[in-house]
């Protein structure tokens, strides 16, 4: 396990936290922190309807557009473990019968990277840029993760901490996998929820969540939601904000502890696929833990 806590916007002394390790679904905070950063500029809106469809990109943030996502498809799954190359993107919409919603949009909630997918369509269109280049320029740069990037490759992985990603290719990640150094990520979220980056009307955008339930087996959280690009959890009274994410071989948990007199925000990396280890540590990092 690797670990980076950042205390009033300074990054501990973690030992291994300049490892480079996949951000997994983490990738998710900074593709809505930069379509937020769109909307800021005024080059997008968060509630007209993406061109041709019938939900808007707040809902895609969500997971509320009525989309199915390609997780859930048997065939992905052993494509992946027999190390297939990607299917093309057009190939795996059909797979996923992507026009057929699932409920009308804003009607329910599906966790969907194809939605992020769509997101990250709507950020490339309006910049005129490859999506490695639009999330440096967007978010990455400004928020100084310089040391991040997007892995379009499985020699791309070749860097990481862990084993089992050896031969993986992170196309398989539709909307795209970023990978850096966990301390970055931890800094990242730390600025993105305390400084000027956004307003502090679309920092209460990204923190209104959609209720999930309460507890959940194997993980800390007493409730559960989910705002825009961000997993909102509560325990013991306090809110946390941020993401946990999975792929093969490791989690990744990133979360930032709201109202704290402290200003934490703590970042673990662990081998397995255990994504509940992660979130209590970083909840014990945090000084939050588990009654």
């Amino acid at each position: 396990m690797i670990a980076a806590l950042v205390r009033s916007g300074v990054v501990g002394d973690n030992k291994d936290s300049a490892t480079v390790v996949p951000w997994w679904s983490f990738t998710k905070t900074v593709i809505a922190a930069a379509a937020l950063a769109l909307v800021r500029d005024g080059l997008v809106e968060l509630d007209e309807f993406i061109p041709g469809q019938r939900y808007t990109l707040r809902q895609l943030l969500r997971h509320q557009a009525g989309l199915t996502d390609y997780g859930q498809l048997p065939d992905y799954h052993l494509a992946v473990s027999r190390g297939d190359e990607p299917w093309p993107e057009k190939e795996m919409l059909a797979r996923a019968d992507v026009n057929a919603l699932r409920y009308p949009p804003g009607k329910g909630w599906n966790y969907s990277n194809i939605g992020y997918l769509f997101v990250r369509h709507v950020i490339e269109e309006a910049t005129g840029s490859n999506f490695d280049v639009a999330l440096k320029t967007l978010v990455l740069h400004p928020l100084e993760a310089n040391e991040t990037r997007l892995a379009c490759s499985r020699e791309d992985l070749a860097i990481v901490q862990t084993s089992e990603v050896v031969g993986y290719d992170p196309r398989w990640v539709y909307h795209g996998l970023l990978i850096g150094p966990l301390c970055e990520a931890g800094l990242l979220l730390h600025r993105l929820m305390t400084g000027s980056f956004l307003s502090p009307d679309l920092i209460s955008a990204m923190r209104e969540r959609f209720h999930l339930g309460g507890s959940q087996p194997g993980r800390p959280w007493d409730s559960i939601g989910y705002g825009l690009g961000l997993m909102i959890g509560t325990v013991n009274g306090k809110t946390v904000t941020g993401h946990s994410g999975v792929g093969p071989g490791s989690t990744i948990a990133v979360y930032h502890a709201s109202g704290s007199p402290h200003s934490l925000t703590g970042a673990v990396f662990n081998l397995g696929a255990d994504e509940g280890a992660g979130e209590l540590e970083v909840l014990r990092m945090l000084d939050l833990p588990r009654s």
